[in-house]
């Protein structure tokens, strides 16, 4: 053999060999986030990214954020990756199923959703399941078994509850109204449901002269407040179903000289709710506990994600809190200031 044919064969060899080497499958590509066994990891072997889009009804609120907070506690601990989004206010339906469709696009492993509108969102979670991208609901959820779960409060309970202490605080009679966020999503529709149906059943002294929506903008529901007392003056007790709901509440019993005189009962745990129970403007609140709802809601993604069987309906927790028991360690451990 000449040396120039030897060494053309040579060549040959090594560009055979460098092939081979690039068609082996067992090795794991870079950036992935998985390992074999672990969340991040498919039944080939092969490593891949864990993406779960986490949509919340809003973004402005401390509820919000602790939420936020809790998915990314889960998101660190399980090795995953989330985003998490919502729209400036918890009236826009329409910019939430438009981040609803954004984050399909991006064909995510999962996706957590907080429904604005139990319904309006029903065809792109359809398209999720058709595409087999598993939909964890969290905090509300939507008019569908697609969700297969919900992380939430149980709202009718926490509700009744808050009508139980509205009772008691106003000595079992006289009128009372109720300043919601929404009526079309299932924590607007469960808040109300729970306090009226609790006060309908076991309180016949009191009457409901009332119910507004206000979004849950502090300022709308301020003037909502507002025009309540005005139009009711022996009112005794108004009830806010959310945290801009409590605070406009709040804003108007004090803006209209009332304070004092007018029973306010919250829900959320807010700062400025925290600051006003401090201080005898609000007697107290329904507290959940937000980071207990993200962190259940990308865990219970993953736990689909691997095959686990996921509970249907993940109960978060709730509690009453009030000047009484702000500094009790189970209490500190739920509020979000």
């Amino acid at each position: 053999m000449t040396r120039k044919a030897g060494v053309l064969l040579l060549a040959m060899l090594m560009l055979f060999v460098a092939a081979c080497g690039n068609n082996n499958s067992g090795g794991s590509p870079s950036g992935g986030s998985g390992s074999s066994g672990s969340p991040g990891s498919s039944s080939g072997g092969k490593s891949e990214e864990i993406y779960i889009p986490v949509i919340s009804k809003g973004f402005q609120h401390q509820f919000w954020q602790a939420v936020k907070q809790g998915a990314e506690q889960a998101a660190e601990e399980f090795g995953v990756t989330i985003t998490f989004e919502g729209p400036e206010s918890e009236s826009m339906v329409d910019k939430q199923i438009e981040m609803l469709q954004a984050a399909l696009d991006k064909n995510p492993s999962a996706i957590g959703f907080a429904a604005l509108d139990s319904q309006a969102s029903i065809p792109l979670l359809e398209e999720a399941k058709k595409r087999g991208i598993p939909v964890i609901a969290f905090d509300s959820g939507v008019d569908s078994d697609i969700p297969i779960a919900t992380a939430a409060t149980d709202n009718l309970a926490a509700a009744a509850l808050a009508a139980d202490k509205m009772a008691g605080l106003i000595g079992g009679s006289g009128k009372v109204a109720l300043v919601v966020h929404d009526q079309t999503s299932r924590t607007g529709v469960e808040r109300r449901d729970g306090f009226v149906n609790r006060i309908n059943e076991k309180y016949p002294d009191i009457e409901i002269v009332d119910i507004q929506y206000g979004g849950g903008d502090h300022l709308k529901s301020t003037d909502l407040a507002k025009a309540i007392i005005q139009a009711h003056p022996d009112l005794k007790g108004i009830f806010g179903a959310n945290e801009g709901s409590v605070i406009g509440v709040a804003n108007a019993v004090k803006e209209t000289g009332k304070a004092g005189q007018i029973v306010v009962v919250g829900y959320d745990s807010g700062k400025q709710q925290i600051d006003a129970i401090r201080d005898g403007l609000i007697a107290g609140s329904i507290t959940q506990n937000p980071i207990g709802i993200g962190y259940e809601t990308v865990k219970a993604a993953v736990m689909a994600l691997n095959g686990e069987e996921v509970p249907k309906n993940i109960d978060t927790g709730f509690y009453w809190y009030d000047a009484s028991n702000l500094d009790d360690e189970t209490i500190k451990a739920v509020l979000y200031e």
